[in-house]
């Protein structure tokens, strides 16, 4: 019946006109392949023919699974109880774009997830063409592979073959993620659903390592948050530069510029501060473009407010998901207001 009620309302919108019918078939194709393919991670771990790294990866994460709904008041449902092999490197490609001369993205809007900078794809090959079709009509895009997502409760999500090109900890860490956007989402906010659901899997995966006695999990967090900092920091520039009332030969020869000091920038803070670490080589080598600028900040921007919200609440998990529907409840503004003033007093 829930799959019944999907597929009518995606039908539905398709038919007024929000997204393109054949857009919805694949989705809708795409996601029941997957559920078809679903194995029961405990029918999968007794098969004797399974790879035994893999066998002890699923049990680990089944572990941190359970742990998420005893521990960090995540939902405890059939959600990343199941695997799925995938006969590809990823299990959707998001394809960004925005205009030539602007940073804000183009936007899409779906029943269920509201308006989003992005919009995914089960087929690669038509990612890539959509990403072409766009970049005719003179739009900048960028397309991105990803590991894992959430039907936001709809369906029983599995593990996917994807989830697990990381380690152990970035594993259980999508699967806090993940089940996070199944306990609060704020409709047309991807910053905060995407923030929150990230602070709750670094303070989850901080707590799952106190409980099984395990080291503090390594983190990255001052590099990424530099890295950052220096991407919206050209993303700045480039909004200043568009604003200009620069012809647009003289608009693409600036873009350039501003581009290559960026990797200028990146290259001096990578040898000086960062000993060298190459962690951010491939994207700052690659083509870059307003699109490929899209996603950062969307998962951290809000990381420091709802860790201060955790801490205000006692560190207690049920009054702090509690807190964060309150949050996401207020308007829009105001939820901003709220959580810059929360990211204040984190910092002070």
């Amino acid at each position: 019946m829930r799959l019944l009620r999907l597929v009518a309302m995606l039908g539905f919108a398709g038919l007024c006109g929000c997204a393109p019918l054949r857009y919805y078939a694949h989705v809708g194709r795409g996601q029941l392949s997957l559920l078809a393919q679903r194995e029961p991670i405990a029918r999968a771990v007794d098969d004797a023919r399974l790879d035994p790294a893999l066998r002890e990866r699923l049990r680990r994460a089944q572990a941190a699974r359970r742990f998420a709904s005893e521990h960090l008041d995540l939902p405890a449902n059939r959600s990343y109880t199941s695997f799925v092999q995938l006969d590809r490197p990823f299990v959707t490609w998001s394809v960004f774009a925005t205009p030539e001369f602007s940073v804000e993205p183009i936007t899409h809007c779906f029943p269920i997830a509201g308006c989003v900078a992005y919009r995914g794809y089960f087929d690669k090959a038509l990612a890539e063409r959509e990403a072409q079709r766009l970049a005719a009509q003179g739009d900048d895009t960028a397309l991105r592979g990803v590991a894992a997502f959430s039907t936001l409760g709809w369906f029983a999500d599995p593990i996917v073959s994807s989830m697990l090109r990381g380690d152990d900890d970035a594993l259980d860490g999508v699967i806090f993620h993940e089940l996070a956007h199944q306990k609060v989402y704020v409709r047309d906010d991807t910053a905060f659903n995407e923030s929150y659901a990230s602070f709750v899997a670094l303070q989850g995966l901080r707590e799952w390592h106190a409980a099984n006695g395990l080291p503090a999990p390594v983190s990255t967090d001052e590099h990424d948050r530099a890295f950052t900092r220096l991407v919206l920091d050209l993303r700045e520039r480039l909004r200043a530069l568009y604003g200009t009332n620069l012809a647009q030969a003289a608009l693409r020869e600036r873009k350039c510029e501003e581009i290559d000091a960026f990797r200028t920038r990146y290259a001096r803070l990578r040898d000086m501060e960062w000993g060298g670490d190459m962690g951010y080589d491939a994207f700052v080598a690659a083509p870059i473009n307003n699109a490929s600028l899209v996603p950062f900040g969307l998962y951290d921007r809000w990381v420091a407010a709802f860790a201060a919200l955790f801490a205000q609440g006692g560190a207690d998990w049920p009054a702090f998901h509690a807190q964060v529907r309150v949050l996401g409840r207020l308007p829009a503004v105001q939820r901003e207001r709220r959580l810059a003033e929360l990211s204040a007093a984190r910092s002070q």
